[in-house]
């Protein structure tokens, strides 16, 4: 158990290894029931949600989620987030853990002049992502109709008489579901979920394996209040024709020219290079590690890192390891191919 945003967190429950093959290759379960939930409600909600946060909303249906980020005026990396369209007017923001405090001062600010409600509803949500190859079917046996779901939807089901809402998405690369709801009717499911064979309880630890291996950022290492989503690769969740916070200096950078990107590493000496490591190109320092791994089941060894813009892929650069200068080539960051499974079409 370690401490993450203020809660105890499970970082494994018997190895990051076992947990993340098992999210590879049939089914595991993480509780993120830490994560934050604010329910945007009223007149202007579709019109509040399009001003403060970076992507377009407009064709955004009803049982449709969304991945989005929310900038401050320099169009700095506040946090990242899912919107889900409840309702016509009515929306659910699931925010960072870390961040929800943040957030909600942040969205409260600037609704003042817009029709809208903003309610932190973080402590009566419990949440499941059950997530990998097994992950419908094993769901699907449980709560009847979540195999139909299509990728990056959600509906809301019932089970034990009690409703929980459920999405289709993920954090890992694999095709997986994300379960909303009551303390009560998660903890049930999470129990039921724990006495099937083909589901495996993970902890932090392999569920940060995994969204490195599936090229997928992490608040507080690729993306912070420092970093633009045109230097971390977001930017094509940017709506440029709609007005947003942060717009004009997303602009002003596209056309002034970004001095560093988010690229990838791998390393060509066995070590690891961990995050906060500098790294060098001829003896002058061009970047530093974000996140860094042995993918475990392998013996690849790769890296996230901000780099010098000047320096090119397949270039072989150094990472400073304690003492010890580690060569390394500068790659993309695809270091491993999503499945996502984009669902079934339903009768009808």
């Amino acid at each position: 158990m370690i401490e993450y945003a203020n809660y105890l967190m499970p970082e494994q429950f018997s190895s990051i290894i076992k947990e993340h093959q098992a999210v590879r290759s049939e089914a595991g379960m993480f509780d993120c029931s830490h994560m934050g939930e604010f329910v945007v409600e009223g007149k202007d909600a579709l019109k509040f949600l399009n001003y403060v946060l970076s992507n377009q909303f407009d064709d955004l249906e009803v049982k449709k989620e969304r991945y989005s980020l929310l900038l401050d005026s320099s169009g700095f990396i506040l946090d990242d987030l899912m919107v889900y369209r409840l309702a016509e007017n009515k929306y659910l923001l699931v925010v960072n853990a870390s961040n929800i405090d943040k957030d909600f001062k942040q969205l409260n600010k600037l609704k003042e002049v817009f029709e809208v409600n903003l309610k932190n509803v973080s402590e009566a949500y419990g949440l499941i992502a059950l997530q990998g190859p097994k992950a419908k079917d094993v769901l699907e046996a449980l709560i009847p109709g979540v195999g139909q779901l299509p990728f990056m939807s959600f509906d809301e089901f019932t089970y034990n008489n009690q409703v929980c809402l459920i999405s289709r998405s993920g954090y890992t690369g694999e095709d997986g579901f994300e379960i909303y709801g009551g303390p009560q009717v998660i903890k049930s499911i999470y129990q039921r979920l724990y006495e099937t064979s083909q589901v495996t309880p993970c902890g932090l630890g392999s569920r940060d394996t995994l969204r490195f291996e599936a090229g997928l950022p992490l608040y507080g290492h690729e993306i912070n209040g420092f970093t633009t989503p045109i230097e971390s690769r977001l930017d094509s969740f940017c709506g440029y024709d709609k007005d947003f916070i942060g717009k004009e200096a997303l602009l002003k950078l596209k056309e002034e020219g970004i001095t560093k990107r988010l690229i990838g590493i791998e390393l060509l000496e066995r070590n690891i290079a961990r995050e906060g490591y500098m790294i060098y190109k001829d003896g002058i320092n061009i970047g530093y590690i974000t996140t860094g791994y042995m993918i475990p089941g392998t013996s690849n060894v790769y890296a996230n890192a901000y780099i010098d813009q000047q320096v090119k892929l397949g270039e072989v650069v150094e990472v400073q390891i304690r003492n010890k200068m580690v060569k390394a080539k500068l790659r993309n960051r695809k270091f491993y191919d999503k499945k996502y499974v984009r669902g079934e079409k339903k009768n009808g």
